[in-house]
């Protein structure tokens, strides 16, 4: 720096002074949002009626009560004859002596019996469209 001896050095001095400007660039960046088009997009259900088809297949068992009232040593086992089970149903009586009496049999019929069942369902899906302005 200069020290200043008096305001006629400084004027003098000014009028000998060429003053030159210095430019300076600048830059500075940004963004904005641009809009370059429109989607329109469509959703909607569509229910596709039908109907299914299915055999489902049942049993059922009838009792017979078979009164037998035959005397027997022992417990007879349970058995299966043409499709029929059998279950001996026997009581002890007090005589003189225990003795087992055959006093009836049960007998199980399985008879099979198929159907054909139908069922409405609504089987539902979802289509998409999709427009470009």
């Amino acid at each position: 720096m200069t020290a200043h001896v008096n305001e006629e050095t400084d004027a003098e001095a000014s009028a000998d002074m060429i003053r030159i400007p210095v430019v300076e660039e600048r830059v500075s960046i940004g963004k904005r949002a641009v809009e370059t088009g429109r989607v329109q997009v469509h959703s909607r259900v569509v229910e596709d009626r039908s109907v299914l088809s299915e055999t489902v297949t049942s049993e059922s068992v009838s009792v017979e009560r078979v009164p037998i009232g035959r005397d027997i040593d022992e417990v007879p086992p349970v058995r299966e004859e043409d499709g029929v089970v059998i279950v001996p149903v026997v009581e002890e009586r007090l005589i003189v002596t225990r003795q087992l009496v055959l006093r009836e049999e049960i007998r199980l019929i399985k008879r099979a019996h198929e159907e054909t069942v139908e069922i409405p369902v609504s089987l539902k899906r979802k289509e998409i469209e999709i427009e470009r302005d």
